[in-house]
């Protein structure tokens, strides 16, 4: 039989590579029969009922998932579709506790009416007691409304399903997880909802290690620690991660009692990594600066003729020192893109995924096109549009070494030429002109 997922109205492009993601990490074979990114509507098939249940068991941009008992255009399709489809499946929930409700998308039905077409299906022959509250069956009508409807244009639904609940989705985990209640935030923290899809696309679950390098106040390692992965962080600016007092990264996965699963942090450039040189990471998720508030900085002298050599006063190394601060120099975003593919090439265990983000110009002149590496393959781009602007979630999988084609030309982008801020970060620049034309 057919199944049915019911998405939530948000995040579009996000949908299926949430779920394809998902399938991966279930196990789960899947093929979608019918799905337009305007419906929440998706219809799909697969090996079992249990299957399409753990499908959308910890999916975010899902709500719940339907066996499909039939479907039509108009509400005398539907009947004849359903006495066809599901027929011989009606006498297994005949004496059951069981509840019908409707769900409208783009359309509404008053209270009478609603009552009226769910009476239309007592020809099914149900004989069990009628339960609102934690029935053993639930069946819904849903309803697709042209959007035209809204403006009184339309006197009807475009198409109408009928559906058996099997099970809800982890959605619930986005107001928990709601940067108005956590203890410590920063203008660049990820919020909650596109940070746990972020973890569902990059497959975190239990025994996983997640690395995030610019890990500012935690969102990324909060949301893969949700789903049982160990989480580990760094950032270049250490005051992000210590905060002041009891008000840090470490206070928010005490929060939400995930402190068993925060492995650690610290003060490091992704440039000039401490990290062992080897296959160590699951996943890395993160969400890189795009150098508008302040230009992207790493670590070394601005001045490129000066050495390595250590600098000592009073007898001690200078780095040493209470209070050093390490010198910083400005830094191109479009290098930072390729230095994040060679840290995961390098770092990510085979099969294992980086996700991260990346702005980009609305214009197809000034779009920034996603890095690629020949041993990335890239799985999905999933945008989040504002105005004159998007950014873009890219995810890619480490192909095993021996899958590996050394052959196949890189994608490196140009870096620009200059040392300012604008010169280095295109994107910047194009930001403060407002995305103007030259």
């Amino acid at each position: 039989m057919e199944y049915m997922i019911r998405f939530s109205q948000s995040h579009e492009t996000f949908r299926l590579a949430e779920i394809e993601a998902l399938a991966v990490l279930e196990g789960i074979r899947f093929q979608v029969t019918s799905y337009s990114a305007s419906s929440p509507f998706c219809f799909f098939k697969t090996t079992s009922e249990d299957a399409a249940i753990r499908l959308v068991k910890r999916s975010i941009l899902a709500k719940c998932v339907y066996e499909v008992w039939g479907t039509g255009f108009d509400y005398e399709a539907l009947h004849e579709n359903v006495v066809a489809t599901s027929q011989d499946v009606w006498a297994q929930y005949k004496t059951q506790t069981f509840k019908f409700y409707m769900d409208t998308f783009q359309g509404s039905r008053s209270i009478a009416e609603q009552r009226k077409l769910i009476e239309e299906f007592r020809y099914l022959g149900f004989t069990g007691p009628v339960r609102m509250k934690k029935p053993e069956q639930e069946f819904c009508i849903l309803e697709h409304w042209p959007f035209e409807n809204v403006s009184g244009e339309c006197p009807k639904p475009s198409a109408i399903h009928l559906g058996r609940y099997l099970g809800g989705s982890e959605r619930d985990a986005i107001q928990k997880y709601d940067l108005k209640k956590r203890k410590y935030i920063s203008t660049t923290s990820m919020d909650s909802e596109l940070a746990l899809v972020t973890a569902n696309i990059t497959l975190a679950s239990p025994g996983k290690l997640f690395y995030d390098p610019f890990v500012g106040t935690g969102s990324f390692p909060i949301a893969c620690a949700h789903f049982g992965a160990t989480a580990w962080g760094s950032d270049i600016d250490g005051r992000s991660i210590r905060g002041k007092g009891k008000t840090n990264l470490y206070a928010n996965f005490e929060q939400y009692d995930l402190k068993n699963e925060f492995g650690d942090s610290f003060v490091a450039d992704l440039t000039n990594t401490p990290l062992r040189a080897t296959a160590l990471f699951d996943g890395i998720v993160c969400d890189p600066p795009y150098g508008v508030r302040e230009g992207l900085k790493v670590l070394g002298s601005r001045d490129p003729t000066k050495g390595k050599e250590i600098v000592y006063q009073d007898g001690i190394a200078h780095h040493l020192q209470a209070g050093y601060i390490p010198p910083k120099r400005p830094y191109s975003f479009l290098a930072m893109l390729d230095d994040i593919l060679d840290f995961a090439a390098l770092s990510l265990v085979p099969n294992g995924r980086l996700s991260f983000w990346m702005p980009t110009s609305n214009d197809q002149d000034e779009e920034i096109h996603a890095p690629t590496h020949p041993c990335l393959e890239m799985k999905s781009i999933c945008t989040q549009s504002f105005n004159r602007w998007s950014r873009r979630l890219i995810t890619y999988r480490r192909i095993p070494d021996s899958e590996v084609v050394e052959s196949i030309a890189r994608n490196r982008t140009p870096k620009g030429d200059g040392v300012s801020a604008d010169d280095l970060n295109p994107f910047r620049k194009r930001y403060f002109e407002g995305f103007r034309p030259s």
